[in-house]
């Protein structure tokens, strides 16, 4: 009776294992179909508010070709870079997500570009995917863990995290300083699908709602070739672009608060970098060289008494 039921244990050990193998797989899969050449349309429509007379602002609408692709992918790691295509030549190194199998170490934001360590035990992110998401100039933006749901034919992950003010509204609104994200990401017969429902958050000493946000972000592909001019301008520069990733990871790995100085010299840090870019590929390239101006520039914007290594 007893080797029938260390039998069955195994038996059952063996089918958890074989069903957490196929679990992850098909996670890796559903992030690797995030890749490709894609036609997106971003729409943010504010659709409610507590605040009795709150003027509620114009919807937003963009649309563009975006070339999303992996620039590492490992056992428990993807790393899948954006790349917008403008007119027909110009690109601009769009944002970044980093895929991280059961993670324990996040970034989270605060508020006035503050990022604050939180480490978590194995066991609460067991079989998750923490989504790490980062600024144009590789900076740190949110991070949210969840686990992949594969069902009734769909794949999708969603997670709560908060952010700063978005793009389209850092620049034009002062009303809001934190912006509470629910992103949802389902693989489409069509593509992908970012869905949004987000919350507009006044952060004092507590937490006050002024509106709620729907955001519908849908990437449809499209022939590989349309992309092919972002593929060859991502070979000219993802030297540069790797070592800033190396010089943020040194700083991530203090877990350490990062607070970040939003203008120096009356640039912001993604003007600078980019300045840096063109400077540095423009001659022989040295990464040690490269690395050592990098960790100069961000240093600069460091709003604290953390200090990057020089080596």
């Amino acid at each position: 009776m007893k080797r029938i039921s260390l039998i069955l244990m195994l038996v059952v050990f063996v089918m958890s294992a074989q069903a957490q193998k196929k679990k992850k797989a098909d996670d890796v899969k559903a992030i690797m179909d995030m890749c490709g050449c894609y036609e997106v349309e971003f729409n943010f429509a504010e659709t409610f508010s507590p605040i009795k007379d709150y003027e509620k602002h114009e919807n937003y609408r963009s649309a563009g070709l975006e070339y999303v692709f992996p620039v590492e992918k490992s056992k428990d790691k993807i790393v899948l870079q954006h790349l917008l295509i403008v007119g027909d030549t110009m690109i601009i190194k769009h944002w970044r997500q980093d895929w991280l199998y059961e993670n324990t170490d996040l970034y989270t934001f605060q508020k006035d570009n503050t990022w604050k360590y939180n480490g978590f035990d194995k066991k609460e992110v067991e079989g998750q995917w923490t989504q790490k998401v980062y600024q144009v100039d590789d900076g740190p933006r949110y991070e949210g863990t969840a686990s992949w749901v594969h069902v009734d034919g769909k794949s999708y992950w969603e997670s709560v995290a908060d952010a700063p003010l978005p793009r389209r509204e850092f620049s034009k609104r002062d009303d809001y300083n934190i912006m509470v994200r629910e992103n949802r990401h389902e693989i489409t017969e069509y593509g992908w699908l970012h869905e949004q429902d987000n919350q507009k958050v006044v952060r004092g000493e507590n937490d006050e709602l002024i509106a709620w946000e729907k955001g519908w972000n849908t990437y449809t592909k499209t022939e590989d070739g349309k992309c092919q001019v972002a593929a060859d301008w991502w070979e000219e520069h993802e030297i540069y672009w790797a070592d800033v990733r190396a010089v943020w990871d040194e700083l991530f790995a203090s877990k350490e608060t990062v607070k970040i100085k939003k203008r120096v010299d009356d640039k912001v840090l993604f003007m600078q970098l980019f300045a840096l870019q063109d400077e540095l590929l423009a001659n022989d390239y040295d990464s040690q060289n490269a690395q050592t101006e990098i960790k100069d520039v961000i240093q600069k914007y460091l709003d604290s008494d953390q200090r990057l290594s020089m080596k």
